[in-house]
């Protein structure tokens, strides 16, 4: 009878990358730089693969006095965003040997529950993602590490905050319309209380102050394509009508569409719309949408590392992520 096959150690993998144990805890710890050669540790990584070694992480743990869990709390599951952050975040978290819970705060925005008996005892860390600076502190006590995403860098209560360029993206939004011969502009603004809507009003508003002869009207919806659908008409059919729509979500600019065709308006030979975020949403609807792509998994991922590097008591990255402007079919020269 076949003896069965032993789990293989890391000293099977130093004997199959022709290194020490020692390099092996180091490269598989990810605390090799400086003291290993980037050769050295691939080598150690495709060893570690090819044998499907995996670290014993409970005993490692009980050293460490660690569960290496990570909390990624969200407002909503509402689109794909999200999902994204959750993947970039939960593979740089596999890669350093951690787990991640993901948690939809029940409360949108606000405050949110413990989802465990004691958090302090269940994790190492949390990361939030666009949520209210106050709304985490059943979750985190003041125990916890914390990495917000998405939040007022100067007044957020986190060990590091991760955001994404959104001003350059409102500037790159204002440009392309600018560009295009718009003036009369209309700001379908996110009804959320929160630090990323308050700074695409801002940019926004800002921008367009620089902009001759250019207005702006502001007008708030819930993020969901029937909301847009229901706070846009009224100041579509206004006598001043806008020429360009700046929504401040790929949902909002859908709902826009559906106002605008229930008006007789074409989009964009009436009417240009812009949104934000580029969800699959942006592609599906007719025109296609110009956007502002944001890359989720990037944000997810950084996010991760950030935390990383408050755990090892590094110094986070503290450049915003860059934001791109995606041209489709639905803006187009203004038509007065």
């Amino acid at each position: 009878m076949a003896r069965a096959s032993t789990r293989p150690t890391s000293r099977d993998v130093a004997r199959a990358a022709g290194v020490s144990q020692a390099a092996v805890s180091l490269v598989l710890g990810d605390k090799w730089r400086g003291r290993v050669s980037e050769a050295t540790a691939q080598r150690v990584r495709d060893a570690a693969h090819d044998l499907g070694y995996r670290p014993n992480l409970a005993a490692r743990n009980l050293r460490l006095g660690r569960t290496r869990t990570v909390l990624l709390v969200v407002p909503a599951l509402t689109t794909e965003f999200f999902a994204g952050v959750y993947t970039g975040a939960a593979r740089v978290a596999a890669q350093h040997g951690f787990g991640v819970v993901l948690y939809p705060s029940p409360e949108g925005i606000g405050p949110a529950r413990d989802p465990f008996a004691s958090a302090q005892a269940a994790l190492d860390g949390v990361i939030a993602s666009s949520m209210a600076a106050d709304a985490l502190s059943a979750i985190r006590g003041d125990q916890l590490p914390l990495v917000m995403l998405d939040s007022d860098p100067a007044a957020g209560p986190g060990a590091a905050t991760v955001n994404l360029d959104i001003a350059d993206g409102v500037r790159q939004v204002v440009e392309h319309l600018r560009d295009l011969g718009h003036r009369r502009f209309l700001h379908l603004a996110a009804d959320v209380a929160s630090w990323t809507f308050e700074v695409r009003a801002r940019e926004l508003a800002a921008r367009l102050a620089d902009v001759p002869g250019a207005s702006l009207r502001t007008v708030s919806s819930p993020i969901s394509i029937r909301g847009a659908e229901t706070a846009a008409p009224a100041a579509l059919a206004a006598g001043d009508r806008p020429t360009a729509v700046v929504c401040d979500d790929d949902q909002l600019a859908a709902g826009v569409y559906k106002a605008a065709r229930r008006l007789g308006l074409a989009i964009p030979g009436d009417l240009s719309v812009t949104g934000l975020d580029d969800l699959a949403l942006a592609t599906a609807v007719d025109p296609e949408l110009t956007t502002v792509r944001l890359d989720a998994e990037l944000f997810g991922e950084r996010g991760m590392r950030a935390l990383l590097a408050v755990l090892e008591q590094r110094e986070p990255r503290a450049d915003d992520i860059p934001v791109e402007l995606v041209v489709r079919g639905s803006t187009g020269p203004a038509r007065d």
